[in-house]
């Protein structure tokens, strides 16, 4: 028998633990330590929304699991941290709950999977389930998209995330962005590697650049700079910062591009000695590397093609394969050195009304 519970203090191990018993070790990518915090209204962004979670039992034993988190003064609202057995009578009694806790709450649409945040996590996993999972790619089985559907959820936005090939250095000057790269510098354009020294700086016109340019984007809301130095603190420690390209204009920050060494899963759960000694092997030597932030003010056209000219020099020099994680699809990013992409990876966002 299906049972329903909005989830107190004597469920929080049951809604944190059903991860667990859902993925295989190396397709785990759960920070359970955001989720404690969110569960007990401590989270950097907390005071932003309400986050209420369910758990859905079969015979008393968790099978399925999400939140709706509601923002203050908005009647649309998020459901997130969506974990299921392939149960469809469990989707649709847990699904049921949530929505029923939502429409009492005002709220007349649902989006998601939205994790809390736009900082903390949004998007499902649409294809390619059975290949490797790079660093923060959005996580799910195969068959979540579908329970979804039968749900009543159609989809409100595609994204993209281009695996590049390695290449040498015959293929390494793309002629066109070689080109807008030369003019650029030519009108007094830098671009520049980030320094360790000179992060706290750089994370600072970082946040101000982002809060201008993503604001258009789905589920995007606004945060003070402090909480976004508190919810990046952790980025410092495993930048390679030669991957981290920076054009100023005028000595005015105007695009960046952030690329990560894939870490895959590593980061995520407990960190052992084993994922310590990867992260000091991968982290200035990695064989694949994620892009994943990239901004650029409207302004500068061509900026964002010349940093990418740059980024692809580095990865030949380094001999690495990467990714270009999670644009959205129809953005002028995804056709980025497009001559290189070896395949593409999908993923979707969902809504439905109430």
């Amino acid at each position: 028998m299906y049972k329903v519970i909005k989830v107190t203090e004597s469920e929080y191990e049951d809604f944190l633990t059903l991860p667990v018993d859902i993925y295989e070790k190396k397709d785990l990518m759960q920070k359970r330590s955001d989720e404690e915090q969110l569960l007990k209204g401590t989270h950097t962004l907390s005071q932003y929304f309400s986050f209420t979670a369910f758990v859905c039992y079969l015979d008393g034993k968790p099978v399925s699991r999400c939140a709706i988190t509601i923002y203050n003064d908005k009647n649309e609202a998020y459901l997130g941290f969506f974990d299921s057995e392939n149960d469809r009578e469990a989707v649709k009694a847990l699904m049921n709950a949530a929505e029923e806790y939502a429409c009492s709450q005002g709220i007349i649409k649902l989006t998601g999977p939205v994790d809390a945040s736009f900082w903390i996590g949004y998007r499902m996993k649409n294809d390619c389930f059975d290949e490797h999972r790079y660093f923060s790619e959005p996580y799910g089985v195969s068959y979540y998209p579908e329970l979804w559907k039968e749900n009543g959820y159609e989809v409100s936005g595609t994204y993209i995330s281009n695996i590049y090939k390695k290449v040498d250095k015959s293929e390494a000057d793309d002629e066109k962005y070689k080109k807008r790269y030369d003019f650029l510098m030519k009108k007094g354009y830098r671009i520049v590697s980030a320094e360790k020294k000179n992060w706290d700086v750089i994370i600072g016109e970082v946040y101000h650049l982002i809060m201008e340019l993503y604001s258009d984007f789905p589920v995007f809301s606004y945060i003070t700079e402090e909480e976004f130095r508190e919810m990046y603190k952790d980025l410092k420690s495993v930048l390679d910062f030669s991957m981290v390209k920076l054009g100023y204009k005028n000595d005015k920050l105007v695009g960046f591009l952030i690329c990560v060494p894939d870490y895959g899963n590593r980061l995520y759960g407990n960190i052992g000695i084993s994922d310590i000694l990867f992260l000091l092997k991968n982290r200035f030597r990695s064989d694949n590397y994620v892009l994943l932030y990239m901004g650029v003010d409207g302004n500068h056209l061509g900026l964002g093609s010349a940093i990418s000219q740059v980024i692809f020099k580095e990865l030949c020099r380094k001999k690495a394969s990467s990714v270009g994680a999670l644009i959205k699809k129809g953005k002028v990013t995804e056709k980025y050195i497009d001559s290189k992409v070896l395949k593409k990876r999908e993923y979707v966002l969902f809504e439905k009304e109430l």
